[in-house]
């Protein structure tokens, strides 16, 4: 548990002692990550990506037993949905809905993200008057007309820079640039903002925070933790990448040899360089790059796998206890807030 707590508006509102938030990363922020992460006093999240709701349903209540609650308690995590992905699966007749099965397991919030948000917000907002239960929803934007279009619709927009690991808008700015445009596009009193892309520091938290962001939101950070769904070759691929700043790229080679390709247009996303992108880079065509990839997964090589991070992946050098990255993070952060305060006479 966090020492010294930070208040801001999203920790006020989710009963926070810290305004950090574990991203929800798909396979890798498993159940245990995201309680370990709301234990500490932080908020975690699992992402829902492919999964069944039967999946989804047993992340969820690993969690809650991670956290020692009695079975058909509410869980304080979020869970990520990505927006094209429902649109297969939560349209009218499928077979395994995945929102109301989630929503039955309680879980504190909901993270809506890559497509028409809407509709899901509104099925959301229609669970919770019958249940007599208000989900927080965060809605995730790397768009300045996005952020403004969901600060009506969801309790908090999330931003996220060119940064940030795994999938995100292409044309997304920096998300120093990013974050400033949507505070002047937004009237005051703004929704609650929280921040995402390339931060693994306190200091950096620290920045966001004075800027004006109510939460900050990391993910590759986490994947350095005991705990992340990982595994222990991506792991690797991740400690190999230390002190490279230009170790990721944001590019579709990735899910064109993963045959993940649904992503709409707008979309791409940044995982760490290595003979994919170079094979991409070659003029090999996608032919040769499937065969390549899939030789290389068949032998078990590790030279053309797939490792989503983001960019502040060279800035980390170790494997560390989930619970104690996201202290340190906590009181860097702290320490960096009162020195910030030391320079106003």
């Amino acid at each position: 548990m966090t020492a010294t707590p930070i208040t801001t508006r999203l920790t006020e509102r989710l009963g926070l002692k810290s305004p950090i938030i574990c991203a929800p990363m798909g396979s890798a922020a498993t159940g245990e990550l995201a309680a370990i992460v709301s234990a500490g006093g932080g908020f975690g999240t699992i992402g829902a990506v492919y999964n069944t709701s039967a999946q989804v349903k047993t992340r969820i209540q690993a969690a809650r037993t991670q956290l020692q609650l009695p079975p058909g308690s509410p869980v304080p995590i979020g869970v990520g949905l990505i927006g094209w992905v429902l649109d297969m699966t939560d349209k009218d007749g499928a077979e395994d809905p995945r929102l109301p099965a989630i929503l039955e397991e309680m879980p504190t919030a909901i993270w809506l993200s890559f497509g028409e948000l809407g509709k899901y917000v509104d099925r959301i907002r229609e669970h919770d008057a019958k249940s007599g239960r208000k989900t927080f929803i965060f809605l995730q934007t790397g768009a300045v007309a996005d952020a403004v279009k969901y600060a009506a619709m969801g309790d908090a927009d999330t931003v996220v820079g060119n940064e940030s690991g795994g999938h995100g808008r292409a044309d997304a700015p920096p998300l120093s640039t990013l974050l400033q445009a949507v505070f002047s596009a937004l009237p005051a009193p703004r929704p609650l903002i929280v921040a995402a892309g390339g931060i693994t520091t306190g200091a950096q938290i620290a920045a966001l925070l004075t800027h004006g962001a109510d939460g900050v939101v990391l993910g590759t950070r986490f994947l350095f933790s005991h705990e992340s769904g990982y595994t222990p070759a991506a792991k690797q691929a991740l400690l190999e990448a230390t002190t490279d700043v230009n170790a990721t790229v944001r590019t579709m080679a990735y899910d064109e040899v993963g045959r993940t390709t649904g992503w709409p247009a707008e979309y791409d996303g940044r995982a760490i360089r290595n003979r994919v992108m170079e094979d991409l880079e070659e003029g090999l065509d996608i032919e040769e790059r499937l065969a390549l990839f899939d030789a290389a997964k068949e032998k078990g090589e590790t030279d053309r796998l797939v490792a989503w991070a983001g960019m502040g992946v060279g800035a980390i050098d170790k494997l560390e206890p989930a619970a104690d990255i996201l202290k340190n993070l906590h009181e860097e952060t702290v320490q960096a807030l009162r020195a910030a305060r030391s320079l106003v006479a």
